[in-house]
């Protein structure tokens, strides 16, 4: 840091990223300012601080309330990993007993790894540390991409890997395998036969999961898979979310690749059929990635032997 961003910093009030915080969650002055204990002019007048320092409204008083400006929808992201990096800051301690500590935990993980992995560690969090509190935010393609300078202000990604993870200072450990299946609708000819050939999947409409703009240069795993295999998909349908692939599969000639766990779970309900993926697709692999930052950290140890244990248990 030099000379001239540290003077700048001293002379910010950093108690306007806690304001800022709870304005843009709450989009209400009045809920923020009981959410940072303060009254109600004390958060307007910070309001209007944020304003003037950044040079625009943040909040916009719509027909239903208040709306975050763009800037403000910038900034969401942003004050909410700073405040996570400064609350494990200030809670670092040579000791850590998760049965009392209050430590707050950030992890950034796909809503598939939450659907695989939520229900053992939250289980686990609940009975070895009741007073920790965990954030999970789930990926999103924009914020995938920035994965591995996001690890550094968070405790950790939870990814397969991938080539942007190949950075100094991350560290790594497997937690648990998966493989890549077909969905289909029950009814559709393909699963009523029970298999499905490259050939045929080359010639299908195709809903994919987290699939890139035209011309990007980031890669969604099954993306990348299907490229590995030659096929340049025909999608029809693109959503931003793994758990939302079998909806728009279900009663139609759709197809698409999902992870076999993921499949499993919601493949009778939905009238699905879960057919193997042909052409001999790479395996999944989902790691814990944290920054070296964290190593002798002894509430980051704890939490990285819990994760491991939790994923034991699959």
């Amino acid at each position: 840091m030099t000379r001239h961003s540290s003077l700048h910093l001293a002379n910010l009030d950093l108690n306007l990223l806690v304001a800022l915080r709870e304005l843009l969650r709450e989009r209400n002055v009045t809920r923020a300012a009981a959410r940072i204990g303060v009254t109600q002019p004390a958060a307007s007048a910070a309001l209007a601080r944020l304003r003037r320092h950044f040079g625009d409204d943040l909040l916009i008083r719509g027909k239903n309330g208040y709306v975050l400006s763009p800037l403000a929808m910038q900034l969401a992201d942003q004050v909410e990993t700073v405040c996570a990096a400064a609350e494990r800051l200030f809670a670092t301690d040579s000791r850590f007993d998760p049965a009392t500590s209050r430590r707050q935990f950030t992890l950034l993980m796909a809503d598939y790894t939450v659907s695989v992995l939520g229900a053992p560690l939250s289980k686990a969090l609940a009975r070895q540390a009741p007073r920790v509190e965990t954030h999970i935010r789930l990926v999103r393609e924009a914020f995938t991409t920035e994965a591995a300078e996001t690890v550094r202000f968070i405790d950790g990604v939870i990814a397969p890997p991938v080539s942007r993870f190949e950075v100094p200072g991350l560290r790594s450990v497997d937690l648990f395998t998966d493989r890549w299946v077909c969905v289909l609708d029950a009814a559709h000819p393909y699963a009523i036969r029970g298999s499905l050939s490259l050939s045929d999947m080359a010639h299908m409409d195709w809903v994919a999961p987290f699939h890139p703009d035209p011309g990007s240069m980031t890669a969604a795993p099954t993306t990348r898979q299907l490229a590995l295999f030659g096929i340049e998909p025909d999608i029809r349908v693109r959503v931003e979310s793994y758990q939302a692939v079998p909806h728009f599969v279900a009663g139609t000639d759709r197809v698409a690749l999902l992870q076999e766990r993921l499949a499993r779970r919601v493949a009778g309900p939905m009238g699905l059929a879960v057919l193997p993926c042909p052409g001999n697709p790479e395996p999944i692999t989902e790691k814990l990635w944290w920054h070296a930052d964290r190593d002798r950290d002894p509430a980051h140890q704890w939490l990285r032997e819990t994760l491991v244990e939790a994923a034991a248990t699959l």
